[in-house]
């Protein structure tokens, strides 16, 4: 029997195969949000082979597992989620999905292996775990706006018992593999989208003298949009406005009556995201109606932006250094305007996400890429970080 104080790391490593099975099995499998019933069956075969109790609810695919009930110490959540992308894969891993069109691209696969690692060294541990420890299996990171987060929240996964930590984490191809970053503060970006319908007035390209062109003004309105970034928000306070769609007409000479545009809106503070949103309605019915033309626009709040307490992220990057060294753990200069619905979590315990090393010599592909490939080692040091993280914040309250 292994020590049950073996050094985090060190049974991450001894557990690696393990978590390789995990891995593949769920990445040969992928699941798109909301579909993810596979993805559970094979988390609570783990959890059942593993000895550790879960309970899961009707209609949602999350799943929770409960380590250490009625144990003292305080009780800390860890989280990984669990739902892949509309992506082909081009890997060329000997384990590569089976679905078509679907793919692992954004590293849930590794989420979950490395929690249910982190669940068995903490299972190993028994009677002497200080505190209770929730293992929160999460559908549905990848939907956007509502997400799996809140609904799992409404279904009481911060309940029976009360959780007073969270911790998380994310494979970032921007760390290299063996390092785990950290950043206090802002950390990722609140996420809107927006649809614009420019309606103009169709007819023959060769005379748009005799009607609003919807592309011309969807054109205005794209260049239009950022000087909303330049000139409205205070040059130190990131905004980001990107047009990712653009749908309008049938023929190279007929205008067409409408044109679509879809896009998203990415800000820190709470009072940004409020005046961005202001302003592009503002903007955008300024710039139709100047060419004579009306526009629609649809603004939709997605998930808000994700901010790590400095109290309690200071305390895990110090219990990190000490566990795994200081060479892994690395302090992050910047947040990345990438959204993620942990922020829920955040918004009613403190913790902390941390940004898990995927980054390997040779392969440059990024975060939903099709080639994306986090290596084995972001394996044994996620689990190891979730379990040293735990150890840490499990000391002491204060």
């Amino acid at each position: 029997m292994p020590a049950r104080r073996e050094p985090p790391l060190t049974a991450a490593r001894r557990l690696l195969p393990r978590m390789q099975i995990w891995r593949e099995a769920i990445h040969r499998e992928p699941e798109l949000s909301h579909r993810e019933r596979t993805t559970r069956e094979k988390i609570t075969s783990a959890l059942d082979e593993l000895g550790i109790p879960y309970r899961t609810c009707s209609g949602f695919y999350g799943v929770l597992g409960l380590l250490g009930e009625g144990r003292p110490g305080p009780v800390v959540a860890l989280r990984a989620d669990m739902d892949a992308l509309p992506v082909t894969e081009a890997t060329g891993l000997p384990f590569s999905s089976r679905i078509d069109g679907a793919m692992h691209a954004c590293g849930h696969d590794v989420h979950m292996a490395a929690l249910l690692g982190a669940g068995a060294i903490l299972a190993e541990r028994g009677r002497s775990i200080a505190g209770p420890v929730k293992l929160i299996f999460q559908p549905a990171e990848e939907d956007g706006c509502e997400g799996g987060a809140l609904p799992f929240l409404r279904r009481g996964c911060f309940r029976d018992p009360k959780v007073d930590f969270v911790v998380g984490q994310h494979v970032d191809p921007a760390v290299p593999a063996g390092v785990v970053g950290l950043k206090a503060g802002p950390c990722m970006a609140a996420a809107d989208t927006l649809k614009i319908v420019v309606h103009g007035h169709g007819g023959h390209a060769s005379s748009p003298h005799q009607g609003p062109d919807a592309i011309l003004i969807a054109a205005e309105i794209v260049v239009g949009l950022q000087a909303l970034v330049s000139r409205v928000r205070n040059p130190v306070d990131p905004v980001v406005v990107s047009v990712g769609s653009i749908h309008g007409g049938t023929r190279h000479n007929i205008l067409p009556d409408e044109v679509v545009l879809e896009g998203t809106v990415r800000t820190f503070r709470p009072s940004t995201r409020e005046l961005m949103e202001r302003a592009l309605r503002r903007r955008v019915r300024a710039i139709a109606q100047s060419l004579g033309a009306r526009a629609s626009v649809d603004y939709e709040r997605g998930y808000p932006a994700l901010w790590n307490p400095p109290k309690e992220t200071f305390r895990i990057e110090q219990g990190l250094r000490s566990a795994l060294g200081g060479a892994r753990v690395r302090e992050l200069e910047f947040p990345v305007m990438g959204a993620e619905d942990f922020a829920r979590y955040l918004e009613r315990v403190p913790g902390t996400f941390l940004r898990l090393g995927a980054a390997t010599p040779g392969r440059a592909a990024s975060l939903h890429s099709a080639t994306f490939a986090p290596p084995e080692e972001s394996l044994e040091v996620g689990a190891a970080a979730l379990v040293a993280a735990t150890d840490t914040l499990q000391r002491s309250r204060a």
